[in-house]
């Protein structure tokens, strides 16, 4: 393919995403977002996605790790592995359920309690970059609009929950 190809004029929008320009946008900002956010954090010791686990455990205590999985929709191995690795630093502790003793409790520690603090002034950080140039109604529509998103795709992701396990091959015959 060459410069002078059609499919080559906006390189910023690739044919293939030519139905979907909304979507190929979000696909974009949600890696810059997560791009932005990792060096941020990473100035903390976290990686991307670890402070949204931390953020459950600040608001609500002390979690069973099944409700942390479902909570965050990821694989539970992936769970694991930032539990793991949450721990390891010392942030987390896991301990068996007193009512329940095959399930596992997570809380954060005292010193997962100080990361607090630098996680909400990186979110803060980051919103003000992520949104300049906007003025507060630009603002607030551009929320509602996310949220009306949001909303959408949380649906789809119920639907498509009852069709299948993530990692299950979704085209026929593989």
């Amino acid at each position: 393919m060459t410069a002078a190809d059609p499919a080559c004029a906006d390189p910023a929008l690739p044919s293939a995403a030519r139905g979907g320009p909304v979507g190929h946008t979000l696909a974009r900002v949600s890696r810059a977002h997560r791009f932005a956010m990792g060096r941020r954090l990473r100035a903390l010791g976290l990686y991307p996605g670890q402070e949204l686990m931390m953020m459950r455990l600040w608001d609500c205590g002390a979690a069973r790790q099944s409700e942390l999985i479902r909570f965050l929709g990821l694989d539970p191995s992936t769970v694991t592995k930032m539990l793991q690795r949450l721990e390891q630093c010392g942030w987390v502790r896991r301990r068996p359920d007193p009512a329940d003793r095959r399930a596992v409790l997570v809380e954060a520690t005292e010193r997962g309690q100080a990361l607090r603090a630098g996680v909400e002034d990186a979110w803060s950080d980051l919103e003000e970059s992520s949104l300049a140039g906007l003025d507060p109604a630009e603002r607030t529509e551009l929320a509602r609009l996310l949220g009306v998103l949001a909303e959408n795709l949380r649906a789809e992701a119920d639907e498509a929950g009852e069709e299948g396990e993530e990692g299950d091959c979704p085209a026929p015959g593989c």
